[in-house]
């Protein structure tokens, strides 16, 4: 992977994302005793950074793969996210989405173009559909997390905030599936200007952070966290880039997330969601160790059940 080839990514999928706003709270900085910059990709289309990975996965597919158009199993933002964009690059889009997923993102999902095709809840159950579909249009399946081109794309968000920033000392992100995470190591890597990554995870969901002591991928047996989109496991493919290129994963409780979630909302004005508040409270955590330093923030996406708030 090269700086050339990261920057061609950011130059493809330019024209179907926003370059997001990039804000700051002279409060927060008091708090953690740290200069802080929030990338807000909970302004990018269809409301997460997942937008910039599903651009730039159907771009990478030649014209035949486009015309049989994409599938992929997912319950929330990539479902949404590869619904618009193929919608947006004229591809058709197949989402297998669990039965128990909330109507509001069927929704989203039906708005954006995706045809919805709903099964158990179970991981074996949404593999097996999605197969199912590939065999019968020929569509490709993309991984919301653990596809290469994905996670070139999610690197873009990071790539912008050292553009705007080039002196920062560290790049965090929440980790779920580790797509984000990856990419953004990678932006940090080569965009950056002695800039580390770390990635921020619930308690409740360490995978990420135990698959960095064992050096293998772990799973979680129960996720019984507000960050819901921090449920998922690491894979293959980003696992090896996220254990080569992180300085390290840091780890947070439920009351801290939602602490640190009613800060961003009180104080910065802005809907995000659990999910992006947990980089945050690690820094909040840790605050001695990261005292004075400049820190870019990625809020990877505002997509809230309003019905479900923890204030």
């Amino acid at each position: 992977m090269t700086k050339l080839q990261l920057q061609k990514v950011q130059e493809r999928i330019e024209p179907y994302i926003h370059r997001t706003p990039v804000m700051k709270s002279r409060l927060l900085n008091e708090i953690t005793g740290t200069e802080l910059w929030f990338k807000c990709e909970n302004f990018q289309r269809m409301g997460a950074f997942k937008m910039r990975g599903a651009a730039n996965a159907i771009m990478s597919l030649n014209e035949a793969q486009r015309k049989k158009g994409v599938v992929t199993h997912s319950s929330g933002n990539f479902a949404q996210a590869l619904s618009l964009a193929a919608k947006s690059l004229n591809v058709p889009a197949y989402i297998v989405m669990p039965e128990s997923a909330p109507e509001v993102k069927k929704a989203a999902v039906r708005t954006y173009g995706g045809q919805i095709t709903e099964c158990p809840s179970t991981l074996k159950d949404r593999e097996e559909t999605a197969s199912g579909i590939e065999e019968k249009t020929g569509a490709t399946f993309i991984h919301p997390s653990n596809d290469l081109d994905v996670i070139l794309g999610q690197g873009t968000a990071a790539i912008e905030l050292l553009q705007d920033h080039p002196n920062l000392d560290y790049v965090i992100t929440p980790v779920g599936g580790g797509g984000l995470i990856a990419g953004s190591a990678l932006a940090a890597k080569y965009f950056g200007n002695n800039c580390r990554c770390i990635g921020a995870e619930p308690m409740e969901a360490d995978d990420a952070w135990r698959s960095m002591q064992s050096g293998r991928i772990e799973t979680n047996e129960s996720a019984n966290t507000i960050a819901d989109g921090l449920k998922t496991n690491l894979g293959d493919i980003n696992f090896p880039i996220i254990l080569e290129n992180i300085d390290r994963i840091i780890r947070v409780s439920e009351e801290e997330i939602k602490s640190a979630l009613r800060l961003i909302w009180e104080r910065m004005k802005i809907i995000v969601e659990p999910s992006s508040a947990v980089a945050l409270a690690a820094i909040i955590r840790e605050k001695e160790q990261f005292s004075n330093k400049k820190i870019g923030i990625v809020i990877s996406g505002g997509n809230v059940d309003l019905e479900r708030l923890p204030f």
